[in-house]
């Protein structure tokens, strides 16, 4: 790994599980932090912790709710004003086993996990650009397999399933890399994707009843550790390696082959176009 002295890292979902695991590396490697969450008490235990790592580590806390679109531009404008970034790791994301919608109308899976990349990159596109040669890392996951769009519904009106969303979702992740690995060849910035394992962080604790359970049993029995889990993340990051790659997927810190349909361009340019509707940007 690369030192990462006097570099600034943007996590979102930084506050807890593979974000906060990747947040520690990225610390203990040199850099400066702005770690981006929800709840204001883990947000401050994530903050001390990260700070007693190296001495003179600079840890800033954003709390928002990425799931709506007001919050994600409000981010935006808060790091537009840091003077570079040199990685942005989205990894903010949940499973929602109940269909809800947000205040902005959109199933809150597709809203947090998808939308929330895509704006916040977007309006961050200008100041990345000029932080170049910079990283964006999006973790995505190895559920997307299976997975097919249907851009007549991504809100999944019609008919909810929520584990189905989540896989969606996580397709949507691929595709959106590579689509924006593609707009910015030639500039300095990489974007790349990647699945970092099943790992036993706080996911699915926010659900109820069986699927809840069920997911608790699964960590206990066969989840990685959240150290583990953070591994691809801070690797795609920091590799000297992988200067200048990008728009690949990557699984256990090496690249892996997505399927088909997230090897779609066709559906990654139409996703790209429909999620800049949704958000009222330019396509």
């Amino acid at each position: 790994m690369a030192q990462f002295d006097g570099k600034l890292c943007v996590i979102t979902g930084g506050t807890s599980g593979i974000g906060l695991a990747a947040a520690e590396k990225f610390a203990r490697l040199g850099a400066d932090l702005v770690i981006v969450g929800h709840d204001p008490a883990r947000g401050a235990a994530a903050s001390a912790r990260l700070s007693s790592l190296r001495p003179g580590v600079r840890v800033t806390v954003v709390l928002a709710d990425l799931a709506l679109l007001a919050e994600q531009r409000r981010v935006a404008s808060a790091l537009s004003a840091l003077p570079r970034i040199d990685v942005l790791l989205n990894n903010a994301g949940a499973i929602f086993t109940r269909r809800e919608e947000t205040a902005d109308g959109l199933e809150r899976t597709f809203a947090l996990n998808h939308m929330n990349y895509y704006v916040l990159t977007r309006l961050l596109e200008p100041k990345l650009r000029a932080s170049a040669p910079m990283r964006i890392v999006n973790v995505a996951s190895g559920a997307h397999r299976g997975a097919r769009l249907d851009l007549g519904d991504l809100q999944m009106r019609r008919r909810f399933d929520g584990w189905l969303a989540y896989r969606n979702s996580k397709l949507c992740n691929i595709l959106f890399t590579r689509e924006l690995a593609r707009r910015l060849v030639g500039s300095g910035v990489t974007a790349n994707s990647l699945h970092p394992g099943f790992v036993a962080t706080r996911f699915g604790d926010n659900n109820r009843g069986l699927f809840r359970a069920g997911i608790a049993i699964a960590k206990r029995i066969t989840a990685l550790p959240v150290e583990k889990g953070a591994e691809t993340s801070v690797y795609c990051a920091t590799a000297p390696e992988l200067e200048g790659v990008t728009g690949l997927y990557f699984g256990n810190c090496r690249p892996d082959a997505p399927t088909a349909a997230a090897q779609d361009d066709a559906m990654a340019l139409r996703l790209w176009q429909e999620s800049a509707r949704i958000a009222g940007l330019p396509a």
